[in-house]
């Protein structure tokens, strides 16, 4: 029997939930419960996904010895696991060819600062860009960031094989595991401009940004006309 058969139906739950609010209207809360039985089955769906994604075959080999450029000196791939099984790498819009980093990366940058010390519990967790390492540094003053570690892919080996081709400055997000010594790439996001629906701009599902997880449970959305801004 399936994990899926096991579960109680999403209606039943929706009535064991028992919420009012004062003054709500019966058609708010008829609404409001057609709205919780679908949470309920996106919940459910997430959980398929994440389930599917562990359960992925092996990835390709990592053949090259990437190395960096770190905040505490020139590291290779390998650190970059500081000791764990698994690495999330980000990499980062912020390229010698800009003069300011990219602001949407640095909002989600920014949200992820105060988990870090919490994902590096469980894996390795790092922020690649291509600037030199002391232009990283000297931004990650600025933001007043704590908990990130900043990596500077000098070479550019790194962003072309598992970034862009073309060395262009374009975010992504890839996890790495190493096992038995041997380093493979795991996952990495795909959604992007090919994969949109109308309407709507690249996102991957779950969003990475709490940003939008908030602005999303709102009247207003995200909206279609703005987005952060490195100053305001």
């Amino acid at each position: 029997m399936s994990t899926t058969e096991l579960l109680t139906p999403a209606a039943e739950l929706v009535k064991r939930n028992g919420v009012r609010f004062p003054n709500e209207s019966e058609e708010y809360r008829q609404a409001r419960d057609a709205l919780l039985a679908e949470e309920i089955e996106l919940r459910r769906h997430i959980e398929r996904v994440a389930q599917q994604r562990r359960a992925l075959p092996p990835g390709g080999k990592v053949g090259k010895d990437y190395r960096f450029d770190s905040e505490t000196g020139p590291v290779s791939f390998a650190d970059m696991f500081t000791g764990k099984q698994t690495l999330v790498a980000y990499s980062y819009m912020f390229g010698p060819q800009r003069k300011r980093p990219c602001p949407m990366c640095t909002s989600l940058l920014s949200a992820w600062d105060g988990e870090a010390p919490d994902v590096e519990q469980r894996v390795g967790f790092a922020v690649i860009a291509r600037s030199p390492i002391d232009r990283l540094i000297a931004f990650k003053k600025e933001r007043g960031w704590h908990g990130l570690k900043l990596y500077s892919d000098v070479s550019g080996d790194y962003t072309r094989d598992y970034v862009s081709a073309d060395d262009e400055d374009v975010p992504a997000y890839n996890v790495f595991t190493r096992r038995d010594g041997t380093i493979r790439h795991f996952w990495s996001g795909e959604m992007g401009m090919e994969t949109a629906d109308p309407g709507q701009d690249p996102r991957g599902a779950p969003d990475l940004m709490p940003l939008w997880t908030i602005l999303d449970s709102t009247p207003e959305g995200r909206g279609t006309d703005w987005y952060p801004k490195l100053d305001y």
